[in-house]
């Protein structure tokens, strides 16, 4: 699916909770930034609390009147994570989505070059809070009427590339994991179809502000901007479950 098939067309988020793992770094604050802006509640968690509060600040005082909360977060802690769901649908009734955005890369000039100390990093980053994350929060989201867990993976985990070993195989474990997510939530629903939905949005790569004014020169063919990124990300609650759920939207072209 591409993501023209999710158009501009943004619906209310008014009433959804929405939580954002890894919500300190730029493209976290504009997802946090988008989805207030859409009338949702929004929890992000980060392990910098600097970063995360620079978020949370930027996105009330955008929009304000929102309910826009940030925790510091541990998301490599199993019971930490699944705490944090927890506190969440206990203080708010209910939670209609995940979207993770805890990134991280690591490569190599060549493929005999490859550290797998670099695998030991990425590991962590990229499957393991995918993992805490998806199980943490995988019975509210099926128990909300429009849940949501939203994956950002890189197209090298389509087509990876000799210096990329081991950040495209952590990109495409956690793919896999997310699809797994994603027949659960259609095993679920049945004949009715699924509720709840399991996406991974593709990206090459992501830019902002601060990359292109530290590279002005630079032209960033493929990548998407995280503002992109976070209007693409709201729009996921305005399409049916089922057209979602177990589907890769692409913000790039295909590899």
């Amino acid at each position: 699916m591409d993501n023209n098939e999710i158009g501009d067309s943004v619906g209310t988020l008014d009433g959804a909770v929405i939580a954002v793992a890894g919500a300190g770094g730029p493209a976290g604050h504009a997802a946090l930034l988008r989805l207030a802006q859409a009338g949702a509640t929004v929890i992000g968690a980060d392990a910098d609390p600097e970063r995360l509060a620079e978020g949370v600040d930027a996105a009330r005082y955008a929009h304000g009147g929102a309910t826009v909360i940030g925790d510091t977060v541990d998301l490599l802690d199993g019971p930490a994570t699944t705490r944090w769901a927890e506190g969440i649908e206990k203080e708010f009734g209910h939670i209609d989505g995940l979207v993770h955005l805890v990134g991280g890369w690591r490569g190599s000039a060549s493929f005999d070059a490859t550290d797998l100390m670099d695998w030991d990093f990425l590991e962590k980053l990229l499957i393991r809070t995918v993992q805490h994350t998806s199980l943490a929060f995988h019975e509210a989201l099926r128990r909300s009427d429009r849940g949501r867990y939203v994956l950002i993976s890189a197209a090298g985990a389509s087509r990876p590339t000799s210096g990329n070993a081991c950040y495209s195989a952590a990109k495409a474990a956690a793919e896999a994991w997310t699809l797994a997510l994603a027949d659960s939530f259609r095993k679920a629903g049945g004949e009715a179809g699924p509720s709840a939905a399991a996406t991974i949005l593709v990206v090459k790569a992501l830019v902002n502000d601060a990359m292109r004014a530290e590279r002005p020169s630079a032209k960033f063919a493929g990548y998407t901007d995280v503002r992109e990124l976070a209007d693409t990300v709201a729009g996921i609650w305005a399409q049916p479950a089922a057209e979602v759920n177990g589907n890769r939207l692409w913000l790039t072209k295909k590899p």
